[in-house]
C-alpha cells in the first residue's frame, strides 16, 4: 500500500474512531458526572470537560480553540466553571463517564476482550505519534497521564487523535479564508453533517441574523447556489479543505503504518457500530453516509 494512500487512511481512521469519543459529550453518564463534580448541566459540561486539559483557560482562548462556537456562549461557562470544580476534578468526572458509559454499552465482556486491548496499543502508536506543534489541544491533552486500563486507553488515544485532527482541520479553514459561521454552513450544505443546519446554528448558539448573512456571503461569492446548497465552487472548496485536513492527519498513521491502521480501522468499527446502535449519538437523517465528528 503507498503512502499516497495514508491521508484516506487518516480519514477512515477519524470515521471508525471518533463515534466511540463522542460517548464524552452525549452519553447520560457525562451529565450526571459533571454535575456531580460541581458543574451545571447542559453546555458546562462539553466546555469544561474538553478544555480543561488546558488548564484554568479564558472563554477568549476556549472559544478560539473550538472555533465555531458563539464567544458569547463560552463566556456564559467560563471561567466561572473552574470556581464549580477545578480542571482536575472535571478531567477526572469526564474519563469516569466514559468508563461507564463504555461498559454499559459495550458489556463487560467486549471491555475486557483482547479485541479492544490490540485497538488500544495501536491507537496509542499513532497518538503517541502526533506532533503538537500548532496543536493547542492535541498538546493539551497529550499531557494528561494515560489510563490504566484498555478500554479507556483507546478511548484516551482516539481523543488525542480526534484533537490533532481537529486542530489540523482549524488550521485548513482558516488557510481557506473560512470563519466559523461559513464553516458551519458549509459543512451542514454537504449533507454529511451530524446535525442539521438549524441544529447547528441553535447549538452553537448564533442567531438567525448572524446565520443569514453569511449565508447571503457565501450566496454572493458563488459558495452556495439560490437554494443553500453547496455550487460547483462550494464543494471544490470543502474538498479542498477536507484534504488539507487528511494530509495534516495522516502523520500518526504513517508512523503506525498502513496495515496495523487498517486494522485499527477494523477493530474499531464493530465498537463504532454498537455505539451509534445505542442511540446515545445525534443523528441527521437527512444524511446520506456516515457523519463527520
Amino acid at each position: 500500500m503507498s503512502s499516497d494512500s495514508i491521508p484516506l487512511i487518516a480519514s477512515r481512521c477519524h470515521a471508525a474512531g471518533d463515534p466511540i469519543h463522542l460517548l464524552c459529550y452525549f452519553a447520560p453518564e457525562a451529565d450526571k458526572e459533571f454535575t456531580s463534580a460541581g458543574l451545571e448541566p447542559g453546555h458546562m459540561g462539553y466546555f469544561a470537560g474538553r478544555a480543561a486539559p488546558l488548564g484554568r483557560a479564558s472563554s477568549a482562548a476556549v472559544a478560539a480553540a473550538f472555533f465555531n462556537f458563539n464567544p458569547a456562549l463560552v463566556a456564559r461557562h467560563l471561567p466561572r466553571a473552574w470556581d464549580l470544580a477545578p480542571p482536575e476534578r472535571v478531567t477526572e468526572a469526564r474519563l469516569t463517564a466514559v468508563d461507564r458509559a463504555l461498559h454499559r454499552i459495550l458489556g463487560a465482556e467486549t471491555v475486557r476482550g483482547p479485541q479492544v486491548a490490540e485497538a488500544a496499543r495501536l491507537a496509542r502508536t499513532a497518538a503517541e505519534a502526533c506532533a503538537p506543534e500548532g496543536r493547542p489541544l492535541y498538546a493539551a491533552h497529550a499531557e494528561l497521564a494515560w489510563p490504566r486500563e484498555p478500554h479507556l486507553v483507546l478511548w484516551h488515544a482516539l481523543t488525542l487523535l480526534r484533537e490533532h485532527r481537529g486542530d489540523g482541520h482549524i488550521a485548513a479553514l482558516v488557510g481557506h479564508g473560512v470563519g466559523a459561521v461559513a464553516a458551519l454552513i458549509t459543512d451542514t450544505a454537504t449533507g454529511q453533517s451530524l446535525f442539521t443546519a438549524e441544529q447547528v446554528r441553535v447549538h452553537r448558539d448564533w442567531s438567525v441574523a448572524d446565520w443569514e448573512a453569511e449565508t447571503a456571503a457565501l450566496t454572493e461569492a458563488g459558495v452556495l447556489d439560490a437554494a443553500g446548497r453547496l455550487s460547483a465552487a462550494g464543494r471544490e472548496l470543502r474538498s479542498r479543505i477536507e484534504a488539507a485536513t487528511d494530509a495534516a492527519a495522516a502523520p500518526p498513521y504513517r508512523a503506525l503504518g498502513a496495515e496495523p491502521a487498517e486494522r485499527l480501522i477494523g477493530l474499531c468499527t464493530p465498537l463504532r457500530d454498537t455505539v451509534a446502535a445505542s442511540g446515545e449519538l445525534p443523528r441527521n437523517d437527512t444524511a446520506d453516509r456516515p457523519a463527520r465528528g
